[in-house]
């Protein structure tokens, strides 16, 4: 075997094996050949891209209040995490503002391309207000406050240790219309339960673009050599199961060329997605230019896609202490990330096709601990893109102060809109049918409004 043993071959591929959920490789043989032939129509074309802030922003000071009396009720409860009022960015037509490190996302919201939905966060049923919920008689989601927990019931409606996440689902309905359903869910941000489905697996991805069999085992890119002995030597088997086997190692190959074929036509350093000096070093600029450069490829043969659904995240919001420092850092990463993927979406004509919406484990308390906050439970989040309803503020934006009637401790929130609701909005946005929505979201029946408004049909 050329410059490999066969001892380190059966290494890769006992590695392989343990990767099938995890990575590209991993691909189901039912879902391989599934394929629509017909090149989608550019107008046809529509993408969610779910960016998931890990640790649990702290939304109390990403969308603060403006008017006097409110915002001094803000910062008596605050204290020493509050935001001083100057350098709030004042919303048109609101009392309220944005963080200043959101400076670059201000002029979308002004341009109606960005939308603020208040207060969402999981719950089972609607629960009215704190006294209801410290009652204990209505039906609360397991397991509040925990980060594991919270992160799985935002992407998958359980908690940790769930397998099939609410985007997944939508691409198990829609993938048949991609020319290859195996790029139909794709994260450039490791292993995601958002996007895991029935018939779906994610197809993982790295800002530099596929990820390889001999890059995930070793560390080092595969040569035509390494292909070649690696398919000679998975196809010698002669079961039945290890020619299943060898029919998914061939393919998985195959998709990877594809993938890298495809991209070579808009490399990294292409004008139309090349990143800014000052975005080199931001993790989550790099994540959101390979999913620029996998949209802008999304016709290319082989490829042909009309639907996809993409997870990008970022880390570090758990923000116990120093926070007005670490949250500024964070939402400035944020905000010149998203900002560039949305001029770099003009660039490629894509940016009424293309919709980011914000998840978060939880929100925080409106009580400081220290120079920090502790875990909450709704929070305010964002939807960005051209086909959004934007320039207005959805859902129910609470009093921002202690002891009012959503106040169950702390100043958490009692969440006034569910994630099943903004994930059914966006689901609809996406083409799936009312009738459809509770295969991807099974509670969905339990909340009145499907539709929060905040999309663009």
């Amino acid at each position: 075997m050329s410059q490999t043993s066969r001892r380190e071959f059966l290494r890769q591929a006992a590695a392989f094996s343990l990767l099938q959920a995890a990575g590209p490789l991993g691909l189901q043989l039912a879902g391989i050949g599934a394929a629509s032939a017909a090149e989608a129509p550019a107008d046809d074309y529509r993408v969610l891209v779910c960016l998931f802030l890990y640790g649990a922003n702290d939304g109390h000071n990403t969308v603060l209040p403006l008017a006097p009396d409110a915002y001094a009720t803000y910062a008596a409860a605050r204290a020493s995490i509050a935001l001083p009022h100057e350098q709030i960015l004042p919303l048109p037509g609101q009392d309220l503002g944005l963080h200043p490190a959101l400076a670059p996302l201000h002029p979308l919201f002004q341009r109606g391309q960005m939308a603020v939905l208040a207060n969402v966060g999981p719950l089972l049923v609607p629960i009215p207000d704190a006294t209801a919920f410290k009652a204990g008689v209505i039906p609360r989601p397991p397991k509040l406050f925990s980060h594991n927990d919270q992160q799985a019931i935002w992407q998958a409606f359980s908690p940790e240790g769930a397998t099939l996440g609410w985007g997944g689902r939508i691409a198990d309905l829609l993938a048949s219309h991609n020319g290859s359903p195996l790029f139909t869910a794709v994260s450039a941000s490791g292993s995601a339960v958002l996007l895991a489905g029935k018939q779906t697996l994610p197809y993982q991805i790295t800002p530099e673009g596929a990820i390889g069999f001999q890059r995930i085992t070793t560390g080092k890119p595969r040569t035509a050599a390494v292909t070649q002995a690696l398919r000679a030597q998975i196809s010698a088997g002669s079961g039945l199961i290890a020619r299943d086997y060898a029919a998914v190692v061939e393919r998985s190959i195959e998709a990877e060329s594809l993938l890298s074929g495809a991209l070579a036509g808009l490399p990294a350093e292409d004008a139309r997605v090349a990143l800014p000096e000052d975005l080199a070093r931001n993790n989550l600029a790099k994540q959101l230019q390979i999913v620029a450069r996998l949209i802008g490829v999304r016709g290319e043969s082989g490829l042909a896609q009309r639907r996809q659904v993409f997870f990008v995240s970022l880390g570090g919001f758990d923000t116990h202490d120093d926070q007005l420092v670490r949250q500024q850092k964070l939402l400035t990463d944020v905000a010149s990330a998203v900002a560039w993927f949305q001029e770099a979406l003009g660039r490629l004509e894509a940016s009424r096709q293309v919709t980011l919406f914000t998840a978060s484990d939880f929100g925080r308390t409106l009580t400081a601990n220290g120079d920090g906050s502790d875990h909450g439970w709704g929070s305010h989040h964002f939807i960005v893109g051209g086909a959004v309803q934007g320039g207005k503020v959805y859902g129910e934006f609470p009093e921002v102060a202690l002891s009012t009637r959503l106040d169950v401790g702390n100043g958490r929130l009692l969440p006034t809109t569910a994630v099943d609701q903004y994930a059914a909005t966006l689901a609809r946005w996406m083409g799936v049918r009312e009738a459809d929505l509770p295969l991807v979201l099974p509670n969905v029946r339990q909340f009145g409004s499907h539709d929060l408004g905040f999309m663009r049909t």
